[in-house]
C-alpha cells in the first residue's frame, strides 16, 4: 500500500516538476499569538483553492500542530537519517488532505550534523520539490538562532502577531533583526485576533510604518483574522477552526488572507531555486 501511495506521488511530481515550489516560514515575535494554528488553517485554506500545501512542524521543543490536529506522528523528520527512510514514510496525513512533517522535539540536532548525514536528510527531502506548490515551516516564537535561519532561507515570511502592544514590539523586532542580516527579506503581515478590520489596518499600518521610517523597508498586510469563540472551540475539539466552523468569522477571514496571498503570489516573480535553493541557504547558515 506504502508503495502505491508512494508510485502515486511520483506521478504527480512528475506530471508537476516544472511548477515551482515557494518555501514560507510562519513566525511571531511571542508565544500566544495564534501563530501555529495559523499555520494549520492557512495551510488548509490553500488547500480548498486546489494549493498543494505541506506543513512542516519545526517549533524547536514546543511542537503542537499535531495537538491542533489530534493526530500523533508516528515518526518525525530526523527518521529520514535512518536506512531506506523516505520522505513520504515520516509524512502524516492530517485533517482537510492537508500533509504534515514533524520536526521532532529535537529539531536542534540539524545544527549538530555533520556533512554527510547533513546531505542525506536533504537529498531525501528533496522529492518534495515539485511535489509542494508551497512548503509551509511553522517555527518557534521569538528569535532563536535555528528560526531565523529557517527565516533567512525561505522565499518569505509570514509574520503573525496581535494589535497588543507587547506583540506589535516583539513583531518589529523580528523586522529589525531579519533586515539587519537581509535588507531583501520579504515579510508579510497577519494581524490575528482583531475585533474589527479597522483595528486590524491600524495595526498593519502602524507596523508599516514604522518599519518604512527607521528601516527604509516595504513591509505589507495580508490580512487580519477575527477573535473569534469558534477558534477557541476547535483547539479543545483538537480539530481545525476552517474545518469545525467553516462559516465562522475566523473561517471567512482565512479564506479572504488566502486569496490575497494567491494573488499577490500569481503577480509576484516565482522563486527560481524552490527546496533546492532553500536547502543550500539552510546549509550556508548551518555551517
Amino acid at each position: 500500500m506504502r508503495d502505491q501511495a508512494e508510485q502515486l506521488r511520483q506521478r504527480i511530481k512528475a506530471n508537476n516538476q516544472a511548477r515551482p515550489t515557494k518555501l514560507v516560514t510562519v513566525t511571531s515575535g511571542k508565544g500566544g499569538v495564534g501563530k501555529s494554528n495559523f499555520s494549520l488553517n492557512f495551510g488548509l485554506g490553500l488547500i480548498e483553492r486546489g494549493h498543494k500545501a505541506v506543513l512542516f512542524d519545526v517549533d524547536l521543543g514546543l511542537a503542537n500542530l499535531d495537538v491542533l490536529m489530534g493526530i500523533t506522528p508516528k515518526k518525525h523528520l530526523f527518521h529520514l537519517l535512518e536506512p531506506d527512510v523516505t520522505v513520504w514514510d515520516i509524512m502524516e496525513q492530517g485533517p482537510g488532505r492537508l500533509e504534515f512533517i514533524a520536526g521532532g522535539s529535537g529539531f536542534t540536532q540539524i545544527m549538530q550534523l555533520d556533512d554527510e548525514k547533513l546531505d542525506l536528510l536533504f537529498a531525501r527531502l528533496n522529492p518534495l520539490q515539485g511535489y509542494a506548490d508551497t512548503i509551509i515551516f511553522d517555527t518557534g516564537a521569538g528569535l532563536s538562532k535555528e528560526s531565523i535561519h529557517f527565516m533567512l532561507s525561505s522565499d518569505e515570511v509570514i509574520l503573525v502577531t496581535t494589535p497588543e502592544p507587547p506583540a506589535i514590539t516583539d513583531a518589529y523586532a523580528v523586522i529589525k533583526m531579519l533586515h539587519s542580516r537581509n535588507p531583501a527579506v520579504k515579510i508579510r503581515l497577519v494581524i490575528n485576533r482583531v475585533t474589527s478590520d479597522r483595528e486590524g489596518k491600524m495595526t498593519a499600518d502602524k507596523l508599516a510604518m514604522v518599519a518604512k521610517r527607521f528601516l527604509e523597508m516595504e513591509i505589507h498586510s495580508l490580512g487580519y483574522v477575527a477573535d473569534d469563540s469558534h477558534v477557541s472551540k476547535a483547539v479543545k475539539q483538537q480539530r481545525p477552526f476552517l474545518l469545525a466552523y467553516p462559516q465562522a468569522q475566523s473561517s471567512r477571514s482565512i479564506r479572504s488572507l488566502v486569496g490575497q496571498y494567491l494573488e499577490i503570489s500569481s503577480k509576484a516573480e516565482i522563486p527560481a531555486n524552490g527546496l533546492k535553493g532553500f536547502l543550500a541557504r539552510l546549509k550556508h547558515f548551518i555551517r
